[in-house]
């Protein structure tokens, strides 16, 4: 049965943010082709929602959706005057979150988290929301450690993002948290969006369009991406750039927003859980084919990122084959 997803559309909805559950959940798809996630859209009372942008949605469910949702998503909505004076929850909305089950999934896109610190959901947790009412939120909310840094943060049970765009990282990182890389991956690919953005990269950064194609670090992320296996250092791929390490590394940093050599760790876990979930590869081979040297090296950093090891990530992600007999 299909992960049941709930997103509750509130007055003042962003239309956009409404969208992103759907757009990319839609796009995971199990090895036949199916749905992994049904997502549903409800309002207070199935009432039309007004949007920030001048118009209205019609939806067809109301709160009691919420009862039976694996996942509740919160779509970015504009805080009322209310709520930012007194950090206090509308009546309608408060009876709402309240028939959230307590171990339902709970992700707040954008300013909707500020719904979440007000029914005392995130009391004693570290959260985000947009960087530019960091200030109001931690001054309405002193008990939830609020990190302005970030695109996203996850506590397991409660994720909240920073903004719409935001978002699809959160969402693509909930899919390789249920169903792993390659199903993320596919649906990242489908929505034509990163499959990877972490979510302690910083909001707020600049990715200015190169003005020569020969000053972009482009070529050389392609040409590192198919030599993960070797021990790459940044002075290999600076000379390759025909840059100096200092200056690749800021123009590197401008383009993707992290360093060359946190994108390279991340661009080998990323290929190490391909093969953890798609090949009976040894976790010895997997290491030397994605460049880490040796198994004790990716333990560590699948633990440094992922908090379990390279064997349990397989048994939790291995994709079956679909030529494989029912039942093995």
């Amino acid at each position: 049965m299909p992960h049941r997803v709930a997103v509750l559309a509130l007055d003042g909805v962003m239309p956009m943010d409404l969208g992103i559950a759907s757009r990319v959940l839609n796009e995971a798809l199990d090895p036949a082709g199916a749905r992994l996630y049904s997502v549903t859209t409800c309002s207070l009372g199935g009432r039309p929602v007004r949007t920030n942008e001048g118009f209205r949605i019609v939806v067809d469910d109301d709160e009691s959706l919420l009862e039976g949702a694996d996942t509740v998503v919160i779509a970015t909505q504009e805080p009322g005057a209310h709520l930012l004076a007194t950090g206090e929850l509308p009546t309608g909305v408060a009876a709402a979150i309240n028939r959230i089950g307590p171990e339902t999934r709970i992700v707040s896109l954008c300013t909707s988290s500020f719904l979440l610190a007000a029914a005392g959901l995130l009391d004693g947790l570290r959260a985000t929301t947009h960087w530019a009412l960091c200030g109001q939120f931690t001054r309405l909310f002193p008990e939830v450690e609020v990190d302005p840094d970030v695109l996203f943060v996850d506590n397991g049970r409660i994720l909240t993002a920073a903004g719409g765009a935001a978002g699809i990282d959160l969402f693509v990182h909930l899919v390789r948290r249920d169903h792993g890389a390659t199903v993320a991956t596919s649906a990242a690919r489908r929505c034509v969006v990163a499959p990877w953005r972490e979510g302690g990269q910083a909001q707020f950064i600049e990715h200015p369009v190169p003005k020569d194609a020969d000053r972009s670090t482009s070529a050389t992320r392609q040409w590192a991406q198919s030599r993960l296996a070797e021990p790459l250092t940044l002075q290999d791929m600076a000379r390759h750039a025909h840059m100096s390490e200092r200056t690749f590394t800021r123009r590197f940093r401008a383009e993707v927003g992290t360093s060359p050599l946190q994108w390279l760790v991340q661009s080998r876990l990323i290929q190490a859980r391909r093969l953890l979930e798609s090949s009976d590869l040894t976790v010895a081979r997997i290491a030397t084919a994605c460049g880490f040297g040796d198994p004790v090296a990716l333990r560590k950093h699948f633990h440094t990122h992922l908090g379990l090891s390279p064997l349990a990530y397989r048994r939790a992600h291995r994709v079956p084959s679909p030529l494989a007999p029912p039942g093995l």
